[in-house]
């Protein structure tokens, strides 16, 4: 979902079209692939792997040594009551779908249900831009061309 705005963004700001961005000689990237490849690896590993154990062995990830630059292992809690599902107030700061109330995080079920359909719905319309963007691509035009800009 990021992606589509990103290449809006992207274009806007610099005139490349984003099919084109990584080719620019003139693009400036902060970090090489392989760091940008490892990190990406390494982090999403370990959140996957604790998301793939709680799967199989529910509320296992919410202890101590699971978390442990947390002070409290409730900050990872699986509130959501659905297993290998993120919840708790970690996941959740701006508290959308829930609350917190004496340092206890209270989801609102609701909320956290229409949430989760809303995510669905995002995501499928930014799949369904991004194959439009790619098919643009093709043809060598732009999301900003084929709008006018």
């Amino acid at each position: 979902m990021a992606a589509v705005v990103g290449i809006f963004v992207g274009q806007s700001w610099s005139g490349i079209p984003w099919f084109e961005a990584g080719a620019d000689p003139g693009a400036i990237a902060p970090f090489s692939f392989g760091s940008l490849l490892g990190t990406q690896l390494l982090l999403m590993g370990w959140v996957e792997s604790k998301r793939w154990v709680d799967f199989f062995n529910p509320e296992s990830q919410s202890v101590e040594w699971a978390t442990p630059w947390s002070r409290t292992a409730e900050n990872f809690a699986n509130a959501t009551g659905d297993q290998g599902y993120p919840g708790g107030k970690f996941f959740d700061p701006l508290s959308f779908a829930g609350n917190i109330k004496d340092g206890v995080y209270i989801p609102d079920v609701e909320k956290l249900e229409r949430l989760k359909v809303a995510e669905i719905k995002h995501a499928r319309i930014a799949m369904l831009a991004m194959l439009i963007f790619y098919f643009e691509a093709g043809q060598g035009k732009t999301p900003l061309g084929a709008l006018g800009f």
